[in-house]
């Protein structure tokens, strides 16, 4: 297994796995294109903040992808170019899960955040994920608000 950036090549891959993820099991063969089409064309949009990368098996299979989305900061006196990050759509396929996975892809894609500048990696974590991003050094705050609107 290894843990690598995605490139242009990897959308159907990361689009099954996000397809899986949402429990869409047995796609609508044309659903299914039409979602690698949108995905594709909305990664090609937001390139230059989004990163994907994945988990592969030796023969290349994409089991795990995270995402991590790279968000400039409004300048402050003395620090003009701040920036955040977001991790984002962390899945690996159930039958590979419980093997470091995930938190590979997590640290790779916190280590690509740092790299880039960002003073704070930020989650929105599902219950089961907690303590994996526990683990890795992140920390509940008081100071991070959500407000949710209705669909």
């Amino acid at each position: 297994m290894h843990i690598e950036r995605a490139g242009p090549e990897d959308v159907r891959g990361l689009a099954r796995v996000k397809w899986i993820d949402r429990g869409t099991d047995g796609p609508n063969v044309a659903e299914f294109e039409s979602f690698v089409t949108a995905l594709a064309s909305w990664w090609e949009v937001h390139r230059g903040t989004h990163s994907a990368f994945v988990a592969r098996t030796i023969d290349e299979e994409i089991v795990g992808a995270a995402w991590v989305a790279l968000l400039p900061r409004v300048p402050s006196p003395g620090a003009n170019n701040r920036l955040s990050a977001d991790i984002q759509s962390v899945f690996v396929l159930p039958e590979h899960r419980n093997d470091g996975v995930g938190t590979a892809l997590v640290e790779v894609a916190t280590a690509h955040a740092h790299s880039a500048g960002a003073s704070r990696v930020i989650v929105h974590s599902s219950e089961r994920a907690v303590p994996v991003y526990l683990r890795l050094g992140f920390t509940e705050s008081s100071k991070l608000l959500q407000r949710i609107f209705d669909a």
